[in-house]
């Protein structure tokens, strides 16, 4: 799979050392490296929000449902008996 990350790294790497600054060079990979995981965090922390979002709901959901205080008849005939 092509990733353009990966390949202006690897430019980066291969360029002359006389037209550009180590310095310089390391601060722009180290910054571009830093954004990408910190852009990976962030859609795993929404990942795992939306999980527990969905968890919640779903243990949740009977509390949601109608309760009926009439009484079915199955339990009028056993007061019957």
């Amino acid at each position: 799979m092509h990733d353009p990350f990966e390949e202006s790294l690897r430019d980066l790497l291969k360029s002359p050392a006389s037209s550009h600054d180590d310095d310089a060079c390391l601060h722009r990979v180290l910054k571009t490296a830093n954004r990408q995981v910190g852009v990976g965090d962030l859609f795993a922390l929404m990942g795992h929000w939306a999980g527990a979002l969905m968890i919640a709901l779903n243990n949740g959901s009977p509390h949601v449902t109608p309760v009926s205080r009439r009484k079915t008849s199955e339990s009028s005939l056993d007061k019957a008996d």
